[in-house]
């Protein structure tokens, strides 16, 4: 009884979800500068629209909301992962550095190793899981204690530490090199929205195809995980194994997503515990609610990021950042 309950509140939960991140990709769709008309909108995205109307909808508008849905779903499922494997609500990839590492990766990348427009979009992920990888396996080994295992408490803390760190590195990078250059780490730093082309959309789709399944498929691992060590030695759970696995692919989604987002904070702490608020627990439940409540903050900060000031607008990480921010201090206070 109880799960059947718990089932059809995850499928209302999810609908009304997925209703509210399509209305919001419509309402966003319609506004900005180069407006396209509501009414003109079915007629566009069935052929029937102008020049202007099939410009505005196909190259201006849905590659940026493809890459902010996307990218807020790969944060939401990494934030999620890095809570279930750490047993703390308070782990995000922008908040224990992983975020900070890719973009000292991307930074260098950029800034050092020069290739052509085509091989530089689709090598961007690769250097920016390389640069959050080493930050992640640093963390981890400063986190791990061989007789009590991994510390939650202490992961945050080292996090923090090492996100500090490397923004300094950041700055190092940005005082030493060109004004053009430094214009793209500042928009990156801020979480501007850069990569808006069906280049970026293609670049990275084939990341969240492989591991958005796979994270669904280690649901029942995650939960014994987030339980407690003795119970998951107990029904035979390889811990250390499972969890070097999903902590490679939390990694993983936030690389890819930060690599053309920029550095985004708080989406990976939000959505995943509201999705515990909604749903319960369960990663099987929860899991598909973070996934859309992800996308669709994302995709809501940047519609506003994008209307409410000057021409540029406001970069959603700092929209994002002023949601958050407040959020986190909550959770901090109550836990």
């Amino acid at each position: 009884m109880m799960e059947s309950r718990l089932r059809r509140r995850q499928q209302l939960t999810f609908w009304t979800l997925l209703a509210l991140l399509i209305a919001t990709l419509v309402v966003s769709i319609g506004l900005g500068p180069a407006s396209l008309s509501y009414d003109r909108l079915l007629p566009t995205l069935l052929g029937n629209g102008s020049f202007k109307e099939e410009f505005v909808l196909y190259s201006l508008r849905l590659p940026r909301l493809l890459i902010t849905v996307m990218a807020g779903m790969a944060l939401a499922l990494s934030g999620a992962i890095l809570q279930g494997i750490t047993r703390n609500e308070l782990a995000d990839p922008g908040i224990i550095g992983i975020n900070t590492g890719a973009g000292v990766a991307v930074a260098l990348f950029f800034l050092y190793f020069p290739t052509d427009v085509g091989s530089f979009i689709y090598l961007l992920p690769i250097a920016a899981f390389f640069g959050a990888l080493v930050t992640a396996t640093a963390i981890y080994l400063f986190s791990y204690d061989r007789v009590q295992g991994l510390q939650p408490i202490r992961l945050i803390l080292t996090g923090v530490g090492f996100s500090m760190a490397l923004s300094g590195i950041m700055v190092i990078l940005i005082s030493s090199t060109r004004r053009e250059k430094v214009d793209f780490i500042a928009k990156w730093l801020a979480g501007n929205i850069w990569g808006t082309d069906w280049i970026f959309v293609y670049s990275l789709l084939p990341w969240l195809l492989v591991l958005i399944p796979l994270t669904f498929y280690k649901a029942n691992k995650l939960n014994l995980l987030a339980l407690n060590e003795p119970v998951a030695i107990g029904v035979g759970v390889a811990i250390e194994k499972e969890r070097i696995q999903l902590l490679l692919t939390a990694v993983a989604l936030a690389a890819a997503a930060v690599s053309v987002t920029g550095g985004i904070s708080f989406i990976g702490l939000m959505a995943p515990h509201i999705a515990r608020a909604l749903v319960g627990p369960r990663h099987q439940f929860f899991l598909p609610i973070a996934l859309l409540l992800g996308g669709w903050l994302l995709a809501f900060a940047d519609t506003i990021g994008r209307n409410i000031a000057g021409p540029d607008g406001v970069p959603a990480g700092i929209v994002v950042a002023l949601i958050g921010a407040p959020y986190f201090i909550y959770l901090l206070l109550k836990k």
